[in-house]
């Protein structure tokens, strides 16, 4: 998608509402046109087309000489609308017929379709929006669940856009005062300490460090946190997912083995949603297939958020020999919680109540997958841990194409830093700070290039 395609007087028209039966269905037009078009539905004469006063009324729409339908119209003066340009937008009853006959009417009176993402595009280039608020547009309609949505309002909102623009504002001074001792070259003069040069660069780049470090977070807000339930053959695992689940997805039986792949489903718990998945017993086997089984368990651990470990206290003789199971999980940077099953039987209830398991293991979770016993204290864990793993933060980077833009500017201050003491000339540390601003204005939108644009706005659905 170009840009040119957003500023070329043109007029676009879509539909902003799911496709299928209703009862209302959105019909949406933005450009310099959009008013004379919906005037020529009405029948009416181009100087009196609808009023851009954000008041709706109710319109009768013509098809040629027949009534077509009766439609709540709603116009947005520019600049003082979503894309900055003049919008009218059309209730009409969501009839497949009308929604096609109005389209075309609107087609055959001057407008062109929308491409997908085209309406946000015209908002960002017209400066309704910057690039990451654009972006979270798209995720704001893709939330389903509070957490997402909290995130993609926030950072609609501008919280990521405003923390990006103080880093910017405090470089683009520094750069300016390098730039001017370009200019006095020659007279060996020294606009930027050296010393408050170097002090300012540590705090960005901590303050980068920081706002990189809730990546994780972030992506755990957008798609959901990754939990895996791991233990030994026949532990209970399958009969923990069908209990957080409410539902029979796992197949449980008395057979070890009966899990060789991953069964996976999603579950909100106290507004955040988890990607619980079942897994295949880790053992020693012979079997090739469940060999495959136990290497997606272990594959699946590395890139988890969350491990549940499940065990059963009746294959476990002491606390310790679970400690070393949990201490040979090679799980990454995923936080393991250790979980004692089936204890609803006695024996396993009485054992993990003793004063030696509570001291080796001191936040062991006991459960019964049968009796739903625990399973209250286990999504209050599961909550609890996730926000101290910073998803409740107010500003988290969710995107990839952030992170790895952050990540380019702090190697480019990183240079200008090390080139503080190396002795670096001024040319080369001005070209190191333009670069981290040129890194960081890409987030934003505030330099960039097209084919990037296309990329982002591509992806979003047509009508918004």
């Amino acid at each position: 998608m170009s840009n040119n395609r957003a500023s070329d007087g043109s007029t676009i028209v879509a539909l902003a509402s799911p496709q299928g039966l209703g009862a209302v269905a959105l019909i949406r037009l933005s450009g310099p046109s959009s008013a004379q078009i919906v005037a020529s539905l009405g029948g009416m004469r181009a100087d009196d087309r609808p009023e851009l006063d954000r008041r709706a009324r109710l319109r009768r729409l013509y098809d040629g000489p027949d009534l077509l339908d009766e439609a709540v119209v709603t116009g947005f003066a520019r600049p003082r609308s979503y894309t900055g340009e003049d919008v009218v937008e059309l209730g009409v009853h969501a009839s497949p017929y009308i929604i096609e006959r109005v389209l075309r009417l609107c087609l055959d009176a001057g407008a062109k379709m929308a491409e997908p993402g085209e309406f946000t595009l015209r908002a960002f280039l017209n400066g309704r929006l910057d690039l990451s608020q654009a972006e979270a547009v798209a995720d704001l309609i893709a939330a389903d669940h509070p957490a997402a949505h909290r995130l993609a309002v926030h950072q609609m909102r501008g919280g990521l856009s405003e923390r990006i623009g103080r880093f910017r504002a405090q470089l683009i001074d520094l750069a300016a005062l390098l730039e001017l001792e370009l200019d006095f070259s020659e007279e060996d003069v020294a606009f930027a300490d050296r010393t408050t040069l170097r002090a300012l660069l540590v705090d960005v780049r901590s303050e980068l460090a920081a706002l990189r470090a809730g990546y994780r977070a972030g992506q755990m807000a957008r798609e959901g946190v990754a939990t895996v339930i791991a233990g030994r053959p026949n532990a209970g695992k399958s009969t923990l997912l069908n209990a957080l689940l409410g539902e029979e997805k796992a197949i449980v039986s008395p057979i070890p083995g009966t899990t060789r792949d991953v069964v996976e489903d999603l579950v909100h718990i106290g507004g955040v949603k988890f990607r619980l998945l079942d897994t295949a017993g880790l053992r020693a086997t012979t079997d090739p297939v469940e060999q495959m089984g136990v290497d997606r368990t272990r594959d699946r651990m590395q890139r988890a958020a969350l491990v549940l470990y499940v065990f059963d206290p009746a294959d476990h003789s002491s606390p310790s020999k679970v400690l070393e199971e949990l201490e040979g999980l090679n799980t990454g940077d995923a936080v393991v919680m250790p979980v004692a099953s089936k204890c609803d039987v006695a024996e396993n209830r009485l054992r993990m109540d003793g004063p030696e398991w509570k001291s080796v293991l001191p936040h062991l979770l006991t459960i019964s997958g049968l009796t739903g016993a625990g399973l209250s204290e286990l999504r209050h864990t599961l909550r609890a841990t996730v926000d101290a793993l910073g998803l409740s933060s107010e500003v988290l980077v969710a995107h990839l194409r952030h992170d790895e833009l952050l990540g380019r500017a702090d190697a480019e201050l990183q240079q200008a830093e090390v080139g503080m003491t190396t002795g670096l000339p001024t040319e080369l540390l001005a070209a190191h700070l333009r670069g981290a601003l040129r890194h960081l204005g890409e987030i934003t939108g505030a330099v960039g290039a097209d084919d990037l644009l296309g990329a982002i706005f591509s992806r979003f659905c047509i009508g918004k």
